[in-house]
């Protein structure tokens, strides 16, 4: 699908978290000067390494943040939902691109360029005080991920990602509905392991009852088991 830069004023930039605190005459100059596209699911929309420094916001669907290592093997950093934006550190440092950036459904974003968006930034403190606070997130979940990897193994890191999905759909009888069932390749990209070790720790809490598969849910059958594990 081709790039549509769109002139009529209108405010499709309202749900944008980043834009939240502006006035709507701000996001429709911002809106009028984007650049809109959709991408179909697992399109690529940005590169590593490429030397584009535009700021994409997602309007709808769902992106991921990735990168592959030497021998093929997925890193996801982030999903970024409906409202969320991506890009944002090259437009502020002017380096290439630190990851790929993937649509997983069909995603409309509005691209905008790094002066506008700086401008945009600059002129309204409560946009860069949001601008700071999503920079800090990404800061503590690297941090958080640092750590995890230093300190636990594969098989509690899995452990802690099912717990994190089931407290979601937490039951009143300490059960838990994870709904869709966890794909073992995303499980194993977010943990930073091999679909293989998902694959074998997934059937061992499943030989343990503690997990069970109903249709197209997931079932955590003890949540305080689970999170003993992960603490053990």
């Amino acid at each position: 699908m081709g790039e549509i830069p769109r002139t009529d004023p209108d405010d499709r930039l309202a749900g944008i978290a980043l834009f939240a605190e502006i006035g709507p005459a701000v996001r429709q100059a911002l809106a009028s000067g984007s650049v809109w596209r959709t991408y179909r699911s697992h399109q690529e929309i940005i590169g590593k390494e490429s030397s584009s420094r535009d700021v994409y916001f997602v309007v709808a669907g769902r992106v991921r943040v990735v990168n592959w290592s030497y021998a093929g093997r997925e890193v996801s950093f982030e999903d970024i939902p409906a409202g969320g934006s991506f890009g944002e550190l090259a437009a502020i440092d002017g380096a290439p691109r630190s990851a790929t950036v993937i649509a997983l459904e069909e995603t409309p974003v509005a691209r905008i360029a790094p002066e506008v968006f700086m401008q945009a930034v600059l002129n309204h403190p409560p946009t860069a005080r949001r601008l700071m606070e999503r920079l800090a997130a990404v800061i503590r979940r690297s941090t958080e991920r640092i750590f995890d990897l230093s300190v636990h193994g594969a098989t509690i890191r899995i452990y802690a990602d099912l717990l994190a999905r089931a407290e979601a759909g937490r039951r009143p009888d300490n059960s838990a509905i994870v709904s869709p069932i966890p794909i073992h390749a995303d499980i194993a990209a977010r943990v930073s392991t091999t679909r293989e070790t998902v694959a074998r720790v997934m059937g061992d809490l499943s030989r343990r009852s503690l997990v069970v598969r109903e249709k197209d849910a997931l079932i955590v059958r003890d949540l305080d088991r689970l999170a003993e594990l992960v603490a053990e």
